[in-house]
């Protein structure tokens, strides 16, 4: 009879307690977090620059437009050598004429003195004469305060007001003397044609455009220096 004594079972080593994450786990499982943080930060720094650099570019755009060659004064015929091209910067800014459409500049007339060096706006120039053929041009110099100053503009319409000789005193005006009435100055309607430049003494001369029944009474009384100018009342839609 076998009486061997069985062996008896393995006894199991003690489990050994659990132990706290390590400060080094916990830095690991935020690295990717930072790594995140660092790519948005760097992508957006990235967009940011490029939005500038097409912001420069832009600005740095250059587009070619109109500009004036030689001096103009207001009412003469633009010359096709009147008329230069120029390089500018893009600007909403600015509304230049594009050189694209210089044909439709030249034969237009300057609405207003043009500068050598400046640019061509749409409304530096107006089309034709706008005064017709049957008309008479007749340039009247004023003196200083006989004018209104820097108003009077091609198109518009004045009275050109025949002032009396000095010491002089008409017969009308000896008899609205007695009757005690102020006598009406003699005038003439006309249109301004071109306006030139203010000399040292304060006088400029105007073009001014009349009826043929008119033109030789004004330039006789604009030759002995005898006319003011008085604007009339513009029409809104000019």
């Amino acid at each position: 009879m076998d009486t061997t004594t069985p062996a008896p079972p393995p006894i199991a080593p003690p489990r050994q307690p659990d132990l706290p994450i390590s400060a080094g786990a916990k830095r690991s499982s935020r690295a990717p977090r930072k790594l995140i943080q660092a790519l948005v930060w760097t992508l957006a720094a990235l967009i940011g620059a490029l939005v500038a650099i097409s912001q420069v570019n832009r600005a740095g755009d250059r587009v070619e437009v109109l500009a004036v060659a030689h001096d103009v004064q207001a009412g003469q015929v633009v010359k096709a050598s009147d008329v230069t091209t120029a390089s500018v910067a893009e600007d909403p800014a600015l509304s230049p004429v594009p050189a694209a459409d210089r044909s439709r500049i030249v034969g237009q007339r300057a609405a207003v003195d043009l500068r050598q060096g400046s640019l061509l706006t749409d409304s530096s120039v107006q089309s034709g004469g706008g005064l017709g053929d049957d008309l008479q041009v007749v340039g009247v110099e004023v003196k200083k305060g006989t004018a209104p100053r820097d108003e009077l503009r091609p198109g518009d319409k004045v009275l050109a007001v025949v002032l009396p000789e000095q010491g002089a005193q008409s017969t009308t005006g000896t008899g609205a003397a007695k009757s005690g009435a102020e006598p009406e100055p003699e005038s003439i309607e006309a249109t301004v044609k071109a306006v030139g430049r203010t000399d040292a003494t304060g006088s400029l001369v105007v073009n001014l455009a009349v009826p043929t029944t008119d033109g030789p009474q004004l330039a006789e009384k604009a030759a002995a220096k005898r006319i003011a100018l008085v604007r009339q009342p513009r029409d809104e839609k000019r």
